[in-house]
């Protein structure tokens, strides 16, 4: 969450940049925005805006603002309310300029002893007091901007990264970076930093990706120093990123969200490719992934939101398939409690970002314990929680802008359905000619995804029921019960409509009391052993006068009546059903919000990428 951009150029206006990188960072925040820039005049000009990028922009493009250094900020707001005052960048007597993202844990420590120190706070934020801190520290050191900036942040406790300049040093930018995502990029006389890629690809394709503890100097030439966490000397690999800039652009398509369930066929082959072209073989996981799977008695699966989901769905996998023991929690509540450390189990991260503090703090702390082995599932190459983690498998999706996770979500369904056949190859409970018949499975699966994309038109036309409603119920059965409740989150996301979503074989435990004629209930019912089980849960709610919205597969023997709403899927794929069926429930979330007109890739109180707790 929040997106910063900085720039230092020899020759052009920075202002292009700043405002170009932060419209593509905006998925990160988007409740306020700002830019400040070293004018040729010798002073630091800030513009900020609540609401979006844009408006940013246009005040930006009225103030004629004009510089060769600056640094933008787009917020999702943590300390403070949705403010102009609260709205990044801070400045501290008209000399230093700050952007922040993450969090400052010893904020209120930090402002009592600037206070203490005569400094005045105008904003409710934490990100004032690196402002404050390093303008102390930059006074006092005779303006080294550089040390200023190495000192204060030895003070904060948390997660951040930071782009600050002084308004006297109109050549020269300081980043640092600590649990939050920082990369710099390397043009022709001009040098960036940003959040994500995807805020400077149209700029340049050379990326040094900042790790844990750096701080670097910046001009226009590139990096003229960099040291790590401890103080020493370091450099960094410059890589070239293959980011498409027509992957960041909408096409044909009315929304990010939509371009994005679109593009799951060809997400899906692209991930799954790594294990028709290999084979279910350990060694997609990483060099030493066939020790490390002889070895483990167990896994753990840390994730959070829609991640979370995804590693429900892989338990059913790996306990069938693969036969290992696998446990399941959310990130967020595993780091806070105390955890019986067991050195031969694999402790899986999943993420899209790679960046999620939570599970990344969530890992570290499994770490600390003793645990050994690790894996990461991730659609962001050179993110955090690959760095930390022994083995990866990418999942490859693409770039994901909408904040509704859709591709990203199956695309790690299909890394984990892989990682289940290996692990059940490697025990010797999957033959080979089962493992030929999963291969089969998973090169039919894009057509199968394509076939449900081809039912938009009939979902449509079921979220204008939705779409006046103010609560809904997803079941599920089995395997298909996180499908259940990832189609409840997609729902509560974007159309802000009350959602939830049970195991169907819990309704009669409680949440039949709900069920009435304004409450549609949306049933996932494929043609598998649980089907007659699902029919009977339905037939409960069919007679308290509930609605019935049923997926379902082709081949099932059941009709639509007057309350009974069915919609089929291709004929039952077997183990990879939950992925088709997540399609249906994607497409009826975002119809809904179409027909409720919310606003579908920037949902309220909602960011990508959440970087702090």
């Amino acid at each position: 969450m929040c997106g910063i951009v900085g720039a230092v150029r020899a020759n052009q206006n920075v202002v292009d940049f700043l405002t170009d990188g932060l419209k593509r960072l905006e998925y990160r925040g988007y409740d306020s925005s700002g830019i400040a820039v070293g004018t040729e005049q010798g002073v630091i000009e800030r513009v900020r805006r609540v609401g979006r990028v844009q408006l940013m922009e246009d005040a930006a493009k009225a103030a004629g603002l004009c510089g060769h250094i600056g640094i933008g900020h787009t917020r999702w707001a943590t300390h403070g309310g949705v403010t102009e005052p609260n709205a990044h960048p801070h400045i501290s007597g008209s000399l230093i300029a700050v952007v922040h993202n993450g969090i400052i844990e010893n904020f209120e420590e930090e402002r009592a002893r600037l206070q203490g120190l005569g400094y005045v706070f105008e904003s409710q934020t934490d990100t004032e007091v690196i402002a404050h801190s390093v303008h102390h520290e930059y006074t006092a050191n005779g303006h080294q901007l550089f040390a200023a900036v190495q000192t204060a942040c030895a003070r904060f406790h948390g997660a951040y990264a930071i782009a600050v300049m002084a308004q006297d040093k109109p050549a020269e930018l300081v980043v640092a970076r600590m649990g939050c995502p920082l990369l710099v990029a390397l043009g022709e006389g001009e040098t960036f930093a940003a959040s994500d890629v995807s805020a400077v690809v149209a700029f340049t394709r050379r990326i040094v990706y900042l790790q844990d503890g750096d701080i670097a100097e910046l001009g226009s030439e590139g990096i003229r120093r960099l040291v790590d966490r401890s103080g020493q000397e370091a450099k960094r690999e410059v890589r070239v990123s293959e980011l498409s800039l027509t992957s960041l652009e909408l096409g044909p398509y009315s929304h990010f969200m939509q371009k994005e369930i679109h593009e799951q066929p060809k997400a899906i082959a692209d991930t799954a490719e790594v294990f028709l072209g290999g084979g279910f073989e350990p060694e997609n996981f990483g060099a030493k992934a066939r020790e490390v799977f002889e070895h483990i008695r167990s896994i753990k699966i840390l994730a959070c939101g829609t991640s979370y989901y995804a590693a429900l769905t892989a338990k059913y996998w790996l306990e069938a398939i693969g036969r290992v023991p696998t446990d399941v929690e959310i990130a967020s509540e595993y780091r806070y409690r105390d955890v019986i450390a067991s050195p031969d189990q694999l402790v899986i991260t999943v993420s899209q970002s790679g960046e999620t503090l939570d599970t990344m703090e969530a890992l570290k702390y499994a770490q600390s314990l003793g645990q050994k082995h690790s894996l990461s599932v991730c659609n962001v190459m050179e993110s955090a929680l690959p760095r930390e983690s022994e083995l990866v498998l990418y999942t490859r999706a693409g770039v994901e802008i909408g904040v509704a996770s859709t591709k990203a979500f199956t695309t790690q369904l299909v890394v984990l359905f892989g990682l289940a056949v290996t692990l059940g190859k490697m025990r010797g409970h999957v033959s080979e000619q089962q493992a030929q018949s999963y291969m089969e499975e998973l090169r039919q699966l894009p057509g199968s995804i394509q076939h449900a994309l081809n039912l938009e038109p009939q979902i449509a036309a079921w979220a204008h029921k939705f779409a006046e409603k103010n609560s809904a119920l997803f079941l599920g059965r089995g395997i298909h019960y996180p499908v259940a409740l990832e189609g409840a989150l997609k729902l509560k996301e974007i159309t802000y409509i009350h959602a939830e979503a049970y195991p169907a074989g819990e309704l009669k435990h409680g949440p039949l009391a709900l069920v009435d004629a304004n409450m549609p209930v949306v049933v996932i019912a494929p043609n598998d052993s649980l089907l007659d089980k699902v029919k009977a849960n339905m037939q409960e709610v069919g007679a308290r006068g509930g609605e019935l919205f049923v997926f379902t597969d082709l081949d099932s023997n059941f009709q639509p009546s007057t309350n009974v709403h069915i919609i089929r899927t291709p004929r039952h794929v077997g183990v990879l059903s939950p992925i088709v069926h997540t399609i249906p429930v994607q497409l009826l979330a975002y119809h809904a919000a179409l027909v409720r007109g919310t606003d579908v890739d920037k949902p309220r109180n909602l960011a990508k990428s959440v970087t702090v707790e």
